[in-house]
């Protein structure tokens, strides 16, 4: 799709049109479909126009958030690695190992951390069973 600013020879005023490409434009205008918005004349030019640069922009923008997702992409990264290294990984026995850790008060051992439910989570913490939930990153290095 092209957009071409058009001015009427009649009544000299300026309106936009879209069309499927110049090609089309040109087709319409030798069978004279082309007509003023304002007038209805047939006698219709394309008028100068100003490039539109916002593809420069858009890429810019991108550009930007494309660098912040890395950024925020490592600093997850970064997260993740100290818990690996800090914490036990308990898989899918997050809840049970949860509540284990929370009513056996005699056990001091590493903290865990692992996967669980919504509702899992949920039935924690309305037991007084402290949990965070974070966004997890697979490695795909390997």
């Amino acid at each position: 799709m092209i957009k071409y600013k058009l001015r009427c020879k009649n009544c000299e005023k300026s309106f936009d049109s879209w069309f499927s490409s110049s090609l089309e434009f040109e087709k319409l205008k030798i069978k004279k479909f082309l007509n003023c918005h304002f007038c209805g004349s047939k006698k219709i030019d394309k008028n100068l126009m100003a490039p539109n640069i916002l593809n420069s922009i858009s890429n810019i923008k991108k550009k930007d958030v494309n660098k912040k997702r890395r950024n925020i992409k490592k600093k997850i990264m970064e997260f993740q690695n100290f818990i690996k290294a800090n914490f036990e990984n308990v898989g899918d026995d997050f809840a049970y190992k949860a509540r284990s850790l929370h009513y056996n008060y005699k056990k001091k051992q590493k903290g865990i951390y692992g996967s669980a439910s919504k509702k899992q989570i949920k039935e924690l913490q309305e037991e007084g069973i402290e949990t965070e939930t974070f966004p997890w990153i697979e490695d795909k290095n390997n």
